[in-house]
């Protein structure tokens, strides 16, 4: 699946991401990848990635897996973040479903920067809410 060039992300309006300028680029092997320019507004006071835009961006990565296998959409119940590096210039994320039951979902992802070095990671669970479809 390719992401569509129309602001939705894997199918949903998540106008938070598009506040912050995530993009979706395409769903291989049943992982979602996403992609940050990170620009002055997702900065610190230090000149690197806030930790909210990095929490942000896991969570929308895992988020949006969970909501693929699912069928429905999902709300986040728990996340683990480690912050591992800097984040700077342009941040590639990916999340996958570790274990998918019937009510919860449980995830990971990571962000890595355009050498490949891991900026940060997250654990997630995620529980289905409202109609499949």
């Amino acid at each position: 699946m390719d992401a569509a060039d129309d602001g939705m992300i894997y199918g949903a309006d998540i106008p938070f991401a598009r506040l912050c300028g995530i993009e979706a680029l395409e769903v291989v092997e049943g992982r979602t990848r996403l992609r940050l320019a990170l620009g002055p507004q997702h900065g610190n006071n230090l000149g690197i990635a806030h930790g909210g835009i990095l929490c942000t961006l896991l969570d929308i990565a895992m988020g949006t897996v969970a909501r693929l296998t699912a069928g429905r959409p999902v709300v986040t119940l728990d996340m683990q973040t480690r912050f591992l590096s800097p984040g700077h210039g342009v941040l590639l994320a990916e999340g996958r479903v570790a274990r998918a039951g019937q009510s919860i979902l449980f995830c990971d992802a990571e962000i890595r920067d355009e050498a490949g070095r891991v900026v940060a990671t997250a654990t997630g669970v995620f529980k289905p809410v409202g109609a499949k479809g």
